[in-house]
């Protein structure tokens, strides 16, 4: 007998545009983020270029921190599909990951309409990697380069009594107390280590999150690629969510 195919609506929108932002620029903000990290070895060499390459990495930064806030703001006040038990394993959620593990085994993966109880898992570590993500970013911009939201407090800090701190230029030393400036790299350079190795992580989890979907897509029939763009699954079982 051949199986029945039937249409369920998934992903809303709001997480549809969520996605595709968050995707264009996380790859923007890596892409920067390595020039950046290896410029020595690229021949960047001048202040003004290292400079160029921060404010570019904060802009995308900008858009990146902003589609985040966005999607957490959907996930209060969101449709069903944007909200945070959407994605979030919450209570029943060892039995339903036990149960679709057992289904994997046997050949015969429960569908669903949403996320499977493993993608939850990736979704919710995602989130976390994200936020750290954005928070250690802003940190950084303001530090570095004194860049909103907190440049303004970093500049007034820094400053030598009687300069104006917006005169301030990012990585010169004119008008800055130096004392005040080596406590701020104190406190600025384990934000950007956490900054740089949640990248990292970042760019692992993304890799194996590609992987996991590209093999529910092929395996498991769970249209996952298609629904993303569409809003829409094609469902040959019951959603296990439905």
């Amino acid at each position: 007998m051949s199986p029945s195919y039937k249409n369920y609506s998934t992903w809303s929108a709001s997480v549809r545009w969520f996605h595709w932002i968050n995707v264009l620029s996380v790859m923007a903000l890596i892409f920067v983020g390595l020039v950046m990290l290896y410029k020595k070895e690229l021949g960047i060499s001048s202040l003004e270029a290292k400079i160029g390459l921060k404010e570019l990495h904060v802009i995308i930064g900008y858009i990146f921190a902003t589609n985040l806030v966005i999607r957490l703001l959907f996930a209060f006040i969101g449709p069903a599909s944007a909200r945070f038990r959407a994605f979030i394993p919450g209570k029943g959620f060892m039995q339903s990951l036990q149960s679709y593990r057992a289904s994997l085994k046997a050949g015969n993966p429960q569908q669903f309409i949403g996320h499977n109880p493993l993608g939850k898992l990736a979704v919710t570590a995602l989130f976390t990697l994200l936020i750290v993500l954005a928070m250690s970013g802003l940190i950084r911009a303001g530090t570095d380069i004194y860049f909103p939201p907190f440049g303004s407090i970093v500049a007034s800090y820094i400053a030598e009594e009687g300069a104006d701190p917006d005169s301030l230029m990012p990585y010169q030393k004119a008008g800055v107390n130096p004392e005040k400036m080596a406590s701020l790299k104190a406190f600025k350079s384990p934000i950007g280590k956490i900054h740089l190795y949640t990248a990292y992580l970042l760019m692992l989890l993304i890799i194996v999150h590609i992987t996991a979907v590209v093999r529910a897509e092929v395996k498991e029939g769970d249209r996952l690629i298609s629904s993303m763009f569409s809003g829409k699954k094609i469902l040959t079982e019951k959603p296990q969510d439905e």
